[in-house]
């Protein structure tokens, strides 16, 4: 099944470092006129690329992914509503700055995440680019969701003149669904689902393991760390990468709060943890 993920990996790896090479490129020559047409000329990788990423709720469901579930789901159903419902469906959207915008955005998280992915499944965790894959997302995330909402905004006028998507049942049931009215609702689903997502992870992200409340020093520390660290052993730079577990990476966070304290460090592997890291760092 690893070697099934790494392929799948690739693939998204490929399609979207396309996507993005083609953007930069054709910005570099046109300016701002490639903008215009963006969806035209990346448009149909781009949806199959999305539709792909299905998959990624089956890899969690059969188990062979251990990521969470409703993250994954909740951001595949939202580029899919966005992409395949607002953007493909009116052509006038697709000829705004917005959809170049959002498909920067998209592709260059996902072109950090699949190149991290793949590294991963051969055990090989890079220390700059395991902090991008975890840093990124904090700047870009939210505003791939403003870009969303613009987009969302943008295509309102258009579904409201030509009716796309609006239906009129008839009798007995005699009433109709407008789809500005169902857009403007998602609208605000949209923004109360990622401020209830922020908030969880911002509350688990300030208790520690035993679900105790950090002090707000702790808290500080901790933001600064990497959700993974990775390093190699002393023995030399040829053997394994090693990633150190969240206990670990909790007592660095504790030995660089305690080392700013002034605080002397009794705890020899905390003391060879650091030194690592400390060498990581510098190579």
């Amino acid at each position: 099944m690893n070697t099934y993920l790494f392929v799948y990996d690739l693939m998204q790896f490929c399609g979207h470092s396309w996507i993005f090479t083609n953007m930069i490129i054709r910005f570099m020559s046109f300016g701002k006129d490639s903008l215009a047409d963006t969806f035209y000329s990346i448009g149909l990788v781009m949806r199959l690329c999305q539709l792909l990423s299905i998959l990624e709720i089956l890899h969690i469901l059969t188990g062979i992914d251990k990521s969470r579930l409703f993250p994954r789901i909740l951001q595949i159903a939202e580029r899919i509503i966005v992409l395949f419902v607002v953007i493909n469906s009116q052509e006038e959207v697709q000829g705004k700055y917005v959809v170049c915008v959002l498909f920067f955005l998209w592709n260059l998280l996902d072109v950090v995440r699949y190149t991290y992915n793949m590294l991963a499944r051969m055990g090989i965790y890079y220390l700059p680019l395991t902090w991008l894959n975890f840093s990124l997302c904090i700047p870009l995330y939210p505003l791939s969701v403003l870009a969303k909402a613009f987009a969302i905004c943008v295509s309102l006028p258009y579904f409201e003149s030509f009716g796309t998507y609006s239906i009129k049942l008839p009798f007995p049931f005699a009433f109709s669904i407008y789809f500005p009215y169902v857009l403007k609702m998602y609208l605000l689903v949209l923004f109360i689902g990622k401020y209830l997502i922020f908030q969880k992870a911002g509350s688990q992200h300030n208790r520690d393991a035993n679900n105790n409340k950090k002090s707000n020093q702790y808290s500080f520390f901790h933001k600064l760390s990497l959700c993974h660290i990775s390093c190699r052993p002393l023995q030399g730079s040829l053997s394994p990468a090693v990633l150190i577990s969240d206990v670990f990476q909790i007592q660095i966070i504790e030995f660089a709060r305690d080392t700013v304290r002034g605080i002397k460090i009794q705890n020899k592997n905390i003391k060879i943890a650091s030194v690592i890291l400390a060498l990581q760092l510098l190579n």
